[in-house]
């Protein structure tokens, strides 16, 4: 392997794996574990499984993320997705928690509500979903491609409801910080509840939360200012997804809405922003398009991490050009647990297998993907 010496001289020349120093965290390197939603957390709760899922991408210095976590009881929207608005949820991340830092990796647990994409079989009494609208969705093709999601008509939540969803996302951050991690990602992305919020296409309001681009945005902005003073800002991050158009959440003007959004993040003083590439418009679907994220990327003054579907090279070609500080992986993290060392080594990648990515098998598709070694 030649000496320390040539070892780190050769790792200078790899954009993706050179240090950052992201506010108090020292990552060293900026290959991130981008959110999945993986439906093996039964009945709400994080499993033993993970313990061995998140440890298995987790290197000295490196960020992961989990999978999109629920805030409350209305939260859910898919299968055995984990929660973390309980005493025995906060109790079941821990083990998850203390052996990612066990292998010396920064953690930072995502939060969300699914807003209207569910159906009243995920709502507590049956009830209606709640959103910013009462806009029913057409039933959509579930990501694995098979089975057909039936969405329940939402109600609008009012005036006066809205503080409490907004104090169960703050309440949600507290408890992350009681089971370890380091902070949180306010999912503000793909067309779940904060997005039915942003976006002209959903939001239809006629209050303050709705119209204007300010109006639009200030339910994102007030979970952000919620969450940034139980917890400190600079333990906040936040993904958003301007461009996309996922559970029929689009924008009429995507680049004012990333705009709008990065300049009033900067007066909170959050850690990242964490930002999807136009080219995903929709799910797992790269397309050629002229809208870049370099606006939101400069005016932003934080930490800036690009998602999106990336590889090696042009993941590199991000950091080299600064385009942004860190570059989150998905599919190619979840079927490489030692993503970061194939890129060092330039080695060949496991091929992701679509087919396992949210059955409930506590170890196919989850925790067999092999490692560099065992391919050899």
């Amino acid at each position: 392997m030649g000496s320390n010496a040539e070892e780190g001289q050769e790792k200078q020349q790899i954009p993706l794996l050179t240090p950052y120093q992201m506010g108090n965290f020292h990552l060293s390197h900026r290959v991130v574990l981008a959110p999945l939603t993986r439906q093996r957390s039964y009945g709400n709760v994080p499993q033993p499984h993970a313990i061995l899922y998140y440890s298995q991408r987790a290197t000295k210095g490196g960020l992961l993320v989990t999978e999109a976590t629920g805030v409350n009881d209305t939260a859910q929207g898919y299968t055995d997705t984990p929660g973390i608005w309980t005493k025995e949820q906060v109790e079941a991340w821990k083990p998850i928690v203390d052996a990612v830092h066990a292998k010396g990796a920064v953690f930072f647990c995502q939060i969300w509500h699914v807003g209207r994409v569910s159906n009243t079989g995920f709502q507590p009494n049956g009830k209606a979903p709640i959103s910013s609208t009462d806009k029913e969705m057409a039933p959509q093709l579930r990501s694995n491609g098979l089975d057909t999601a039936q969405f329940s008509p939402p109600r609008r939540l009012t005036i006066e409801e809205i503080p409490e969803i907004v104090d169960d996302f703050r309440i949600a951050a507290r408890n992350a910080i009681e089971a370890g991690f380091d902070g949180v990602e306010v999912h503000g992305a793909h067309g779940y509840l904060i997005e039915q919020f942003l976006k002209d296409q959903c939001n239809d309001r006629t209050d303050q939360y709705g119209g204007s681009l300010e109006n639009r945005c200030r339910f994102a902005l007030e979970v952000v200012e919620a969450v940034s003073g139980e917890i400190g800002a600079d333990r906040v991050g936040i993904r958003l997804s301007p461009f996309a158009n996922y559970m029929e959440c689009e924008d009429s003007n995507p680049k004012a809405l990333g705009l709008c959004m990065v300049e009033a993040l900067n007066k909170h003083g959050i850690l990242y922003c964490h930002m999807v590439e136009p080219r995903m418009k929709t799910l797992g679907e790269k397309v050629e398009c002229p809208d870049s994220l370099d606006p939101m990327r400069k005016a932003f003054k934080g930490t800036f991490i690009a998602a999106g579907g990336y590889d090696r090279e042009d993941g590199n070609k991000a950091i080299a050009e600064n385009r942004a500080d860190l570059v989150a992986f998905g599919r190619h993290f979840l079927a490489n647990p030692d993503l970061p060392k194939r890129f060092f080594l330039n080695a060949p990648l496991n091929k992701y297998n679509r087919e396992t990515f949210y059955i409930p098998d506590p170890v196919l598709g989850y925790t067999d993907y092999p490692f560099l070694e065992e391919t050899a």
